[in-house]
């Protein structure tokens, strides 16, 4: 089960159309999905009113698997359900018994999933366990698994159209594209400048690239294209000409750096599968090239002499410590990375 079907089962049983299972075992690494799932379907149960009776959040390493199965089985307080969320349940799977005649937790909740009680809502929470638990095998087969895994780079532009249609704003140009360089790959980041975006263009305005460098950074991906590929021309002067258009103060410096480190794995993941054989298209995707982009990929890395995006991803690790490292001001630290770009 993906986030937003978790999400549409939990609108559906508050709207009285479904109903919620009595388990869901929500696992990955991203933690915006894992939160909204839980937050979601928190509300669906309707345990607000008696939270302080019925709602149980307890951390895997805070209790054990005997005592949340037990608490699952307690009759709630003036409510139809009680609520049970464990956190960090990853650490369960780590867990090795001296006893090997005592269940492992994970078996436990196995066990308790198998026939649990109508009146609980058993959350269990974890970043990532072992698929052939029994636990996780059972939860994939009858589908109370719900999988939070970042999103592939390819995925990211989307989504964050389709959130900021969800705030009422649809995103203009390859205002998209950008929010996923500056903001990528952790969701939270980009929800939060979704947020700060909404309040700035005002209710159903549009998102463009100057909202963007008002409230994001002064970084568009206009100039990040041509900072790449005026170190492709190993034209410096332009280079430096480019960076001198955009604030690199010591909090925007890693920004630009960033947003031009991603373009440049970009084109070696681009570069990498053309040399296997890939066609442009399919390299492109393999890479997340934006399509109109395609054809200024290709010119690019077939200028590029092999290795030189390797070298210039050294640079740029330089370029990062001596950001977060030193005094010396942004502008001055990226001119010389492009400097060495350029030679």
């Amino acid at each position: 089960m993906t986030p937003e079907q978790a999400i549409a089962e939990a609108q559906a049983a508050l709207a009285g159309k479904g109903a919620l299972r009595p388990v869901y075992v929500v696992v990955g690494e991203e933690q915006l999905f894992t939160d909204r799932v839980v937050a979601e379907l928190r509300r669906a149960s309707d345990v607000e009113r008696t939270a302080g009776f019925n709602l149980q959040r307890v951390h895997a390493t805070e209790t054990s698997a005997e005592a949340v199965v037990a608490d699952a089985r307690t009759v709630p307080m003036m409510a139809r359900r009680r609520v049970v969320i464990v956190h960090g349940v990853e650490r369960w799977d780590k867990d090795k018994r001296e006893d090997d005649t005592r269940a492992h937790p994970l078996d436990i909740l196995a066990d308790y999933a198998a026939a649990p009680v109508d009146s609980a809502l058993l959350l269990l929470v974890g970043s990532k366990i072992n698929g052939s638990r029994r636990l996780m095998r059972a939860a994939k087969k009858e589908e109370f698994l719900v999988s939070c895994e970042p999103l592939r780079r390819h995925e990211l532009p989307r989504w964050i159209a389709a959130s900021a249609r969800a705030l009422g704003h649809e995103l203009q140009s390859n205002a998209a594209e950008l929010l996923a360089e500056l903001c990528g790959p952790e969701l939270g980041t980009v929800a939060d400048s979704l947020e700060r975006l909404s309040l700035y263009v005002g209710p159903g305005a549009p998102i463009d690239d100057d909202a963007i460098a008002a409230t994001v950074t002064r970084v568009r991906l206009d100039d990040v294209w041509a900072l790449v590929d005026a170190m492709a021309e190993r034209n410096l002067g332009r280079a430096l000409e480019t960076l001198s258009d955009v604030s690199t103060s010591r909090d925007e410096g890693p920004r630009l750096l960033g947003a031009v480190a991603s373009r440049v794995r970009q084109l070696l993941k681009y570069e990498s599968a053309r040399r296997g054989g890939e066609g442009q298209a399919d390299a492109a995707k393999l890479a997340g090239v934006a399509p109109f982009k395609v054809q200024d990929v290709e010119r690019t890395v077939t200028r590029l002499p092999r290795g030189t995006l390797e070298r210039w991803l050294m640079l740029m690790a330089e370029a990062d410590l001596a950001l977060k490292g030193s005094r010396r001001d942004g502008q001055g630290v990226l001119a010389t990375m492009l400097t060495a770009m350029c030679r």
